[in-house]
């Protein structure tokens, strides 16, 4: 049987991913219906978005993409390479392999691939030095107990202290669990004798992408992915 899940479909009309800008547009012709607990789990999951020259440069919700398919921002991308805008994906027909979500009178295949028809730009070769990506560099393990934990039991540490002119930068900032932070204070870890898991570095290139474009993810995406060249995506990091 088709994996149908039922939505509440004004709900994945809510926003545009930043990478595109353009006002969101509620269509009138869906109806709220009952949502169960996995239609969230599939509205979440993941979309590989494509510039119009066919190269990846994103990885959005299916919530979203449906927002820029309908908005005709983008078109979805089947496996024989054809693209498709929102009316023309809506009649194609669902197999019994397909997920799927559920309108009022009928249902809709979720595309796991869409192409943007006017951004032909790329990722800028920078990534931010932000709390996400050294948690992405570290894998969410404390570097000082090695355990590895959910984000929100995780914070950042200054390996050397602000308080004894430690800076914020790659070379000094690590994941680290609220025991060990507390147990650390303000002290250096040869000072607090909690030796570092590992030494931390810049990453050679963006923990973002190395997630996001894993090569495990889902077999739609694999034909674009398997055409980057991985040096592509070495990035030159800022910091802040």
């Amino acid at each position: 049987m088709v994996e149908l899940t039922l939505v509440r479909l004004p709900d994945i009309f809510e926003r545009i991913p930043k990478l595109v800008t353009a006002p969101v547009i509620k269509p009138k012709r869906f109806m709220s219906l009952t949502a169960t607990a996995p239609a969230y789990s599939v509205l979440n999951t993941k979309v590989l978005i494509l510039n119009r020259s066919y190269l990846p440069i994103h990885v959005t919700s299916v919530r979203r993409a449906f927002v820029l398919l309908y908005q005709g921002i983008a078109k979805a991308v089947n496996d024989q390479y054809q693209t498709f805008d929102f009316e023309t994906w809506s009649d194609l027909s669902v197999s019994a392999h397909d997920e799927a979500i559920g309108l009022v009178n009928q249902v809709i295949r979720v595309p796991r691939v869409i192409l943007l028809v006017t951004y032909d730009r790329v990722p800028k070769r920078q990534v931010r030095f932000s709390r996400y990506n050294i948690y992405a560099r570290d894998k969410c393990i404390c570097q000082y107990c090695g355990r590895r934990l959910p984000r929100h039991e995780l914070n950042l540490d200054h390996v050397v202290p602000r308080s004894q002119n430690g800076t914020s930068t790659w070379e000094n900032v690590v994941c680290s669990c609220h025991e060990c932070n507390r147990r650390k204070g303000g002290r250096t870890p040869q000072q607090a004798n909690m030796p570092l898991v590992r030494r931390p570095f810049k990453p050679q290139w963006t923990p973002f992408m190395q997630e996001t474009f894993s090569m495990s993810r889902y077999k739609e995406w694999m034909p674009f992915l398997n055409t980057i060249d991985v040096s592509y995506w070495n990035t030159e990091l800022r910091e802040k």
